[in-house]
This record gives structure tokens, sequence and C-alpha cells, in this order.
């Protein structure tokens, strides 16, 4: 079983800027696991502090 994120970040902001918003995401994202049995075929969106969609993950069979 694979697990893959994908986010895009704002190329614009700056590189302390973009990791402290990439390290919310990552919060966020591994606080709401739990919700999830975590099989193949199982994801969500990722979104940023203003919400706006910039990605997405997904469990996917190996």
């Amino acid at each position: 079983m694979k697990f893959v994120l994908e986010v895009t970040v704002d190329e614009g902001a700056s590189a302390q800027e973009r990791a402290g918003e990439l390290g919310r995401i990552l919060r966020y994202w591994g606080g709401h696991l739990r919700h999830y049995a975590l099989e193949p075929g199982d994801g969500s969106a990722v979104h940023d502090s203003a919400y706006q969609e910039v990605g997405a993950w997904r469990v996917v069979a190996s």
C-alpha cells in the first residue's frame, strides 16, 4: 500500500512562508488521518490556511 500526498505551494511566497504553510498542511493532514480506514481508495482534498484546495492525498495499492 502507498500513501500519496501532492501539494502545490505558492511559488511567489518566500521559502520561509512556503515551509510554514507546508508544515501547517502536514499537521492538519496528519491529525485527521484517524478518521480514515487507510485502505486503498481512501483520500481527500488538502487545503491551505485560506481553505483553498492545494492538493490531495490518496491511498493506493502497491
